[in-house]
């Protein structure tokens, strides 16, 4: 959020957000239903968002990691739409959305920042449609994991190790795919010398083999 804004700036919106809130693993943040009054800037840990079907089935809709925004879904309507459950023990920073209104009109460069993060949401929301209307289950794990890889590298991490926090029923579930597909394709990876893979720490040892298969519309997801 700080991003342009002068040190005065800065200090104004720390007021606002001063206050942080830890998670434990396998707790949620906020549920579906529940009502919207903050925005949270996920400080440390990883998120699932998910809802549920009227039959119970849960579909995960997106993983968030530190730098990165929870919480939006419910500027809409007011409420949440969906669940945001910590995969590990987890810290963020809340943005009360009223505040953040208020200040943003001030402040026309954070603003102009969150207008952005919002479209990066819309975008992949559309990314995830195409993926998952046209994309082979090859095509739609190496885009996962060379979305994941990048993020990670844009907050200082290795662009080609990393540690799933995530299950691979989740990941199905993200990509709709069943778990045993998950599992087969994450073999046949290792088998084609795309990742190494060792309980959940994976090595990718061809990025750009990863990248071939990711189809261009995905690689933003």
């Amino acid at each position: 959020m700080p991003v342009g804004l002068s040190q005065t700036e800065i200090e104004q919106i720390d007021r606002v957000v001063s206050n942080r809130k830890r998670v434990n693993k396998g707790q949620s943040l906020f549920n579906a239903g529940q009502r919207f009054d903050a925005m949270y800037a996920v400080r440390s840990g990883f998120f699932k968002t998910l809802i549920t079907a009227p039959d119970g089935r849960e579909q995960v809709t997106g993983f968030q990691m530190a730098g990165e925004i929870l919480g939006m879904d419910g500027i809409v309507n007011s409420q949440h739409t969906c669940d945001a459950i910590a995969l590990e023990d987890a810290e963020v920073c809340v943005m009360p959305y009223d505040n953040m209104e208020a200040i943003s009109r001030d402040f026309p460069t954070l603003q102009h920042h969150i207008h952005r993060v919002m479209s990066r949401e819309l975008v992949r929301d559309q990314g995830m449609m195409m993926m998952l209307g046209s994309m082979r289950a090859e095509e739609r794990l190496a885009a996962f994991l060379v979305n994941l890889a990048q993020r990670l590298n844009a907050r200082g991490f290795s662009a080609s190790e990393m540690v799933l926090r995530m299950t691979r029923e989740e990941i199905g579930s993200y990509l709709g795919m069943k778990l045993e597909t998950v599992s087969r394709t994450f073999s046949k990876f290792v088998d084609d010398t795309l990742i190494e893979v060792k309980q959940r720490h994976i090595k990718i040892i061809n990025m750009d083999g990863l990248r071939s298969l990711a189809a261009p519309e995905a690689r933003s997801l």
